[in-house]
C-alpha cells in the first residue's frame, strides 16, 4: 500500500481527504503542523507529502525547504495544498521546493491525477 503523508492542521479537511484517499488504496498518515510534518516524514518515509502552507508551529513554506534540504526526505514529491489562490502562490510554492501546487477547496479527480503522475514517476521501470 502506498503512503502519503498529509500536513493539515484542519480536522475537517483531513478527515474528507484522508478518507476519500483510503478508498482508493492509499495507507495515509497525517500531521497537524509543519514540524510534525517533518518527524512524520523522516520516520514514514511516504512516497508522497500532501502539504498545507499555512499552519501552526512551523509553515510549509518552511517545512517544505527543510525537507526538500534533508538527504533521506529530499526525493519525496511534496504538493503544496492552498486556499490562498493569489496570483504568485503556485510560484512561491515551487521555489520553496514543492513539486506541485494544488487549491483547496480540493478537487478529488485532479488532485488524484497530480498524486499518480508522481507515484508513477517514481516506480522502478
Amino acid at each position: 500500500m502506498t503512503k502519503i503523508l498529509y500536513i493539515e492542521d484542519n480536522e475537517d479537511n483531513i478527515y474528507m481527504l484522508s478518507r476519500r484517499l483510503k478508498r482508493k488504496g492509499f495507507e495515509v498518515v497525517t500531521a497537524e503542523d509543519g514540524a510534525a510534518g517533518i518527524e512524520a516524514a523522516r520516520r514514514e518515509r511516504p512516497a508522497l507529502i500532501l502539504m498545507d502552507l499555512s499552519l501552526p508551529v512551523m509553515d510549509g513554506w518552511e517545512a517544505t525547504r527543510l525537507l526538500k534540504s534533508g538527504a533521506e526526505t529530499k526525493a519525496i514529491p511534496i504538493i503544496a495544498l492552498s486556499a490562498h489562490a493569489l496570483e504568485g502562490e503556485r510560484e512561491r510554492a515551487l521555489a520553496a521546493g514543492c513539486d506541485d501546487f494544488d487549491t483547496k477547496p480540493v478537487e478529488f479527480e485532479r488532485l488524484l491525477e497530480k498524486i499518480r503522475h508522481f507515484l508513477d514517476k517514481g516506480a522502478p521501470s
